[in-house]
C-alpha cells in the first residue's frame, strides 16, 4: 500500500490553509503529517489525530509565539525531514514546504496556497522601513532576497503544482516558471448557512491582522460610511489597528466558528479590503447569505460575483470602500442566489477533487507532471 506524507508549513491556528488540510486529513487518516512547528490544540482534532512530526524548531523556547522570527532557518528545517518511508509527498504550502527533499522513488504534489509573499512581492508590507524601521529593513532585505532565490531554485522539487486559484496559478507561473491545475479550497457550506434573522447595521471583518489584509482601509471606510465595524481575528497588527480605530471599532480577537457564523448572519456586509490569493471568508459569508464588499483584485474576482453576491471595489482606498459599503447596505440582494454561489465551493467538492488526483498519483507509474 502506498505510504502518504502530508507536509504543512506550521500548525498554529485554523485559517484557510488549515481548513484545506483538515479535509485532506479526513480523507487520508493513515497519512503521516510533517510541520515545522505545532501548537497543540490550535488545530482541529482531525488534523491532530494523524501521526505528527515536527522540525528542530519545535524545541526552541516559545516557538509557538515567535516562529515567524525563525524565517531564515526555515529552509534548513524543511530540508531535514526524512521521507524515505513514503511513496507520495503532498505539501500544502504558503511558505517553504514545497521545497522538501523527497527520495528518488517518491513523488511530490504541491497544493500551493501561494508562493512566499514576503520574499517576492510584499517585502515592504512586512519588512519595509515604514513597518519595522530603516535599519532592520536594510538587514532583512538581503535575507529575504536570498530566501527568494532559494524559493525559486527549489521550485523543481515538486513534480506537480495544484493552485488554489487562477490568480495563484499566475503567481506560480511568474515566480516558479511552472504550470499548475486549479482546485479551489473548501468552504464548510453545511455549517455556514443562513438563518431567519434580519441583518443589523454592521460591517464585519474576519481576518488575520497582518499588513497585506489592509484592515486599516476597512476601519477608515466604516468611519466615513457611518457604520459600526466589528473585527474578528488577531495578529501582529492588532495594537496599531486599535490605536487607529481609537475606540470606534469592536475588536473581538479570535472567535469560535459558532460565534463567527453568528456574526456573519448579523452583518449587513462583510469586508475584504486586501488583495487575497483566494479568500475563504467571503465564501463563508456568502454561504450565510451575506453580501461581500471586496477589492476587485486577486482571488476575489473568482469568489465574488459583482452585483449578485457583493460589490467589487476598484481602488484600495477608504473613500471607494465607503461608497461601496453604502451601496451594499442600500441594495436588496437575493440571499438564495448568494448561497447557491457559495455551494459551488463545498468541502465535499474539494475532497473529491483532491482525492481523485492523489489516488491517481498513487496508482500511476512514474512522476506526475504538469
Amino acid at each position: 500500500m502506498t505510504a502518504l506524507a502530508i507536509v504543512h508549513d506550521w500548525l498554529t491556528g485554523m485559517r484557510g490553509g488549515e481548513k484545506a488540510l483538515e479535509v485532506l486529513c479526513e480523507r487520508f487518516p493513515d497519512a503521516e503529517l510533517f510541520t515545522l512547528v505545532h501548537v497543540r490544540g490550535s488545530v482541529s482534532p482531525a488534523i491532530e489525530r494523524l501521526r505528527l512530526h515536527t522540525s528542530f524548531l519545535q524545541r526552541f523556547p516559545l516557538v509557538g509565539r515567535y516562529y515567524r522570527h525563525c524565517l531564515p532557518l526555515f529552509p534548513t528545517a524543511v530540508e531535514q525531514f526524512d521521507f524515505d518511508r513514503f511513496d507520495l509527498v503532498l505539501s500544502v504550502s504558503h511558505c517553504c514546504v514545497k521545497s522538501v527533499v523527497r527520495p528518488g522513488h517518491a513523488r511530490h504534489i504541491c497544493y500551493c496556497l501561494t508562493p512566499m509573499r514576503y520574499a517576492w512581492d510584499q517585502f515592504d508590507a512586512y519588512f519595509g522601513s515604514a513597518r519595522i524601521g530603516a535599519v532592520p529593513s536594510a538587514v532583512m532585505r538581503p535575507v529575504m532576497a536570498r530566501l527568494a532565490r532559494w524559493d525559486r531554485d527549489t521550485a523543481g522539487r515538486a513534480d506537480r503544482y495544484i493552485a488554489i486559484s487562477h490568480y495563484v496559478a499566475d503567481r506560480i507561473r511568474r515566480y516558479y516558471n511552472r504550470e499548475s491545475t486549479v482546485i479551489y479550497p473548501p468552504v464548510d457550506t453545511d455549517f455556514f448557512q443562513p438563518d431567519s434573522a434580519s441583518p443589523e447595521s454592521l460591517a464585519l471583518v474576519v481576518s488575520a491582522l497582518v499588513p497585506y489584509k489592509r484592515i486599516d482601509i476597512a476601519i477608515d471606510a466604516c468611519r466615513l460610511a457611518g457604520i459600526p465595524l466589528t473585527v474578528v481575528g488577531d495578529g501582529p497588527e492588532r495594537a496599531d489597528l486599535e490605536r487607529r480605530a481609537n475606540g470606534s471599532v469592536q475588536f473581538l480577537g479570535r472567535a469560535s466558528d459558532e460565534d463567527i457564523r453568528h456574526l456573519y448572519r448579523r452583518a449587513s456586509v462583510v469586508l475584504l479590503p486586501g488583495e487575497e490569493d483566494f479568500g475563504i471568508v467571503p465564501l463563508e459569508a456568502q454561504a450565510c447569505g451575506r453580501p461581500v464588499v471586496a477589492l476587485g483584485r486577486g482571488g476575489a474576482l473568482e469568489t465574488v460575483v459583482a452585483g449578485e453576491t457583493g460589490i467589487l471595489v476598484e481602488e484600495p482606498t477608504p473613500q471607494a470602500f465607503a461608497a461601496a459599503i453604502t451601496e451594499a447596505c442600500a441594495r436588496q440582494f437575493d440571499v438564495s442566489a448568494i448561497r447557491r454561489h457559495a455551494e459551488r465551493f463545498s468541502r465535499t467538492r474539494f475532497g473529491d477533487e483532491m482525492q481523485h488526483l492523489i489516488e491517481g498519483a498513487m496508482l500511476t507509474n512514474g512522476s506526475p507532471t504538469c
